[in-house]
């Protein structure tokens, strides 16, 4: 394949994402997303520079003005890209999901969102065993909470390729789960007519309970845990606080 059918490539994806930008701001993309790629060094916008524009013909800092200045939203880009490789991988069926948080590192002071959260990888049962950690270990960096779609290589390993994604505050009013309810209900009005399988670890098992849109969760919970059905809805009139679960479940419910 020629090096010009594949920049042709290159660009018809790209253009997929060119309405939520204007005319300016879009080429803007198309080089950063191309010096991203190209870059084998930490990608800091200084070090995508050289590959995203190499002739040096637009500014240094409209670059750096990209992400903080710019008018266009990322929920439109996400909406963007999963409807694109859900249209590639699932075009029809139940589409099977992942959801999970993860910590995105990140040095410096005034990173707008950064905190210190817990470090899943160093404070796992093997990093202890090992005496690579003690206890639970902390770092700096975003606390991201991303949804992903699982495809299948023909390789035969499986990859989870975002599709939607929210930045987590220490002191905001939303939590993890609020944040990955809120991306499964966008998810749903992005793609009205489809059926969805998440899998989650036993953390987000709550949402099971929040009456996700056409979505089938697969996660776990405690061997010993408390399984209530839901409560019935109240009668017109009736009076008293509204129940919040109704009648509790045996042990079948949690071997199911």
């Amino acid at each position: 394949m020629s090096t010009t059918s594949l920049t042709s490539a290159w660009e018809a994806i790209c253009l997929n994402f060119f309405p939520v930008f204007t005319q300016p701001t879009a080429q803007n993309f198309i080089h950063l997303a191309t010096g991203w790629i190209l870059c084998s060094t930490r990608r800091t916008i200084s070090a995508i520079f050289p590959f995203a524009d190499p002739r040096g013909r637009r500014a240094h800092d409209a670059y750096h003005r990209f992400f903080p200045k710019a008018r266009w939203q990322p929920s439109c880009l996400w909406q963007i890209l999963a409807k694109f490789l859900v249209g590639i991988f699932y075009p029809s069926g139940t589409i099977p999901i992942d959801l999970d948080d993860t910590i995105f590192h990140r040095t410096g002071r005034k990173v707008q969102g950064a905190g210190y959260f817990r470090d899943a990888v160093r404070s796992t049962a093997k990093q202890l065993a090992s005496g690579r950690s003690h206890g639970v270990v902390s770092c700096w960096g975003l606390n991201l909470v991303v949804l992903t779609l699982r495809v299948k290589t023909p390789w035969g390993r499986e990859l989870g390729l975002p599709i939607n994604m929210s930045l987590y505050r220490k002191k905001g009013s939303a939590s993890l789960i609020d944040l990955a309810e809120a991306m499964i209900h966008q998810l749903a009005e992005w793609l009205p007519q489809r059926r969805f399988r998440a899998s989650a670890d036993g953390f987000y098992a709550p949402l099971a309970g929040r009456g996700l849109p056409r979505t089938e969760l697969f996660s776990r919970i405690r061997s010993d845990a408390a399984i209530y059905d839901l409560p019935a809805k109240k009668k017109k009139g009736q009076r008293g606080p509204t129940r919040l679960g109704g009648p509790r479940r045996g042990r079948e419910a949690r071997e199911a």
